[in-house]
């Protein structure tokens, strides 16, 4: 018989994530933000006690966090939450470009022969 976590590690796609931990949801959300409510879902698991959990108690836990995670783009959305570091990196602040600079020993004279 597989535990959650086995039937969770074999689902391929986020909408089998809901239905396998029966947690309602809108199409419209999950398509969009499908990729981030199950990154921020994981976020949530690694915050909790798993391993003192029996797996009826696992089962609740991880429902629970699909259902938090899912809440977080119902009121926001995948650019506001920055879980990925290309969503990240777009609001870094650029470094200043380093301007050129050339020692004055560098300069010569170049002597054209007139006077």
């Amino acid at each position: 018989m597989m535990n959650t976590i086995q039937k969770l590690m074999g689902l391929s796609s986020a909408e089998e994530f809901f239905v396998e931990l029966d947690v309602a949801y809108q199409p419209e959300v999950v398509h969009v933000a499908r990729l981030h409510i199950l990154r921020r879902m994981g976020q949530y698991l690694r915050e909790a006690e798993l391993n003192t959990m029996d797996d009826d108690a696992l089962r609740a836990a991880c429902r629970d966090t699909l259902e938090r995670a899912y809440g977080d783009f119902l009121t926001s959305s995948p650019i506001a939450e920055r879980l990925f570091k290309v969503h990240q990196d777009a609001i870094k602040p650029s470094p200043a470009p380093e301007k050129p600079f050339v020692p004055l020993s560098a300069l010569t004279t170049i002597s054209t022969g007139a006077v």
